[in-house]
């Protein structure tokens, strides 16, 4: 097992070793082809490629997942789209500036801009003046097609759901440090959740939303603001590093559960 292996890819070798697939590990591990037999089956990512391509483009799409969820009365943060000017006056339209600006003047404690795919929370600004919004875009464009800007909410909670078929298989919540955001990359602590009304609550939440966007396999991020619930976003790659270097084998019989999905489910 390589030094610095990524705990997917760990948890992937396991699980062949275990069953007798063989697995191949390319691109640094973002590629892994697994074999047994005539089936073979690709992780690209933290994908291993048990949700359909549309709830997999929708999930990765954070302006879309958020249509798809509000069409079907799901309460969410809601997404704005921006494309990128380069894409031209013909896609992008001549106004997307005063656009923005009017989202800004319309939420006076701020907005959220963030690349409208990707995770980890990188490349994620807060803003509250014109100037702050100009640099958050020009930042976001140079990397992205796109971006989206949410109201900045006072979030008092976050709760990520792993997801199975419906069935919760991880649920966990992200204990912020200083940071106003609670992305696990920017120092948030994964604490699990015991039984109860906040655990079940957060879990129907995340199961609604797994079936509006019809995906089988994904982490949803929930939000506590305002008295309310909401789905922040979901991701079809499920990523467990940070929660893996704490509970390695729950993320290990996670992603075994998903696996046997794959092959079935029989050594």
């Amino acid at each position: 097992m390589a030094s610095g292996e990524r705990i997917f890819v760990q948890a992937i070798r396991r699980y062949c070793a275990d069953r007798g697939i063989a697995v191949d590990v390319r691109s640094g591990g973002w590629l892994i082809a697994m074999r047994r037999g005539p089936k073979r089956h690709f992780a690209f990512g933290y994908d291993i490629g048990l949700n359909s391509a549309i709830a997999h483009r929708l999930a990765n799409d954070k302006s879309a997942t958020a249509e798809a969820l509000a069409l079907a009365d799901v309460p969410c943060i809601p997404h704005r789209l921006f494309l990128n000017p380069r894409l031209g006056k013909d896609v992008v339209g001549a106004a997307w500036r005063e656009a923005m600006v009017g989202l800004l003047q319309n939420h006076p404690h701020g907005v959220v801009v963030k690349p409208n795919e990707g995770t980890s929370g990188r490349s994620v600004f807060k803003v509250t003046t014109e100037a702050e919004l100009d640099h958050a875009a020009s930042e976001v464009f140079s990397m992205s097609t796109g971006l989206v800007i949410s109201p900045y909410i006072a979030i008092e909670e976050e709760v990520r759901v792993v997801l199975l078929d419906d069935v919760p298989q991880v649920v966990y919540s992200k204990q912020r440090r200083s940071d106003w955001r609670h992305n696990l990359d920017a120092g948030a602590k994964p604490v699990l959740l015991a039984d109860g009304e906040l655990r079940a609550a957060c879990v129907k939440l995340a199961s609604d939303a797994a079936r509006a966007i019809g995906i089988a396999f994904a982490s949803i991020d929930v939000v506590h603001a305002d008295g309310k619930w909401k789905v922040l976003e979901i991701n079809s790659g499920v990523m467990m590093e940070a929660l893996g270097k704490l509970h390695p084998e729950l993320v290990q019989a996670t992603y075994d559960a998903a696996l046997d999905r794959v092959f079935g489910g029989s050594r």
